[in-house]
């Protein structure tokens, strides 16, 4: 009789209707351009953006002021037009500070799992202005840039979509595990939880019997001294 193989535990995770939902997932996920995105500032005041980012993926950033006449764009900006950044992990590392600065940009591998946080703030004037600035925060597949890999590569446009696609696929695939072991975080805390629970409901319980037994107790030996029983 012939042997019977046996994959390893991905293998035997991702049935063919898993990889069909993987190929469908990232056919509809793959990155599209992306635009930055606009905010506005006031003096003395901060903003900050969060972005969840995994352990050992890529993210980058770049930002800068935008000029106060949207007409002129190239017009030289004013003094009080700056802004300071300070970009934190979440265990609260610094990631990159920048101050009094009109653009900058960032990168950097996230070597912890959470929310990574940018706050911008810009100094106090009198009277106040409004700095309007533009961000573009990009991490994981998104924040690779394809086109200078497809020029140094010489790479065609059909190499470079397909590598895109499987990139996606392989992103879409250790998000799928993360997702996995954080429901299995997620049940020993249920689980955890439930028993504490049961614990302080037994607790409970035996405190209310004992309030009761002392109240019985008490009164039973007030009426005995009042002559009542």
């Amino acid at each position: 009789m012939a042997a019977r193989r046996l994959g390893s535990p991905a293998s035997r995770w991702l049935r063919p209707s898993a990889l069909l939902f993987l190929v469908a997932s990232a056919l509809l996920s793959a990155p599209s351009p992306v635009r930055a995105l606009r905010f506005d500032l006031e003096s003395g005041h901060t903003k900050c953006i969060s972005d969840e980012t995994k352990v050992n993926a890529m993210a980058v950033g770049k930002y800068h002021i935008v000029g106060p006449d949207p007409n002129f764009p190239d017009a030289q900006l004013p003094e009080s037009h700056r802004i300071s950044l300070r970009v934190t992990s979440p265990y609260g590392n610094s990631m990159h500070y920048a101050e009094n600065v009109q653009s900058g940009h960032f990168a950097f591998t996230a070597a912890e799992a959470g929310d990574y946080l940018a706050c911008f703030w810009a100094p106090d004037h009198k009277p106040p202005v409004t700095i309007g600035f533009e961000f573009d925060w990009r991490s994981g597949v998104s924040a690779k840039d394809y086109p200078s890999v497809a020029k140094k590569g010489k790479v065609d446009m059909m190499e470079l979509e397909l590598k895109k696609l499987e990139e996606t696929i392989r992103n879409i695939h250790e998000e799928m595990f993360y997702l996995r072991e954080r429901e299995e975080e997620m049940q020993d805390l249920n689980r955890r939880t439930n028993s504490r629970m049961a614990w302080l409901g037994f607790l409970s319980l035996g405190i209310c019997l004992s309030v009761a037994g002392l109240q019985l107790w008490h009164l039973k030996t007030f009426f005995e001294r009042k002559k009542l029983l």
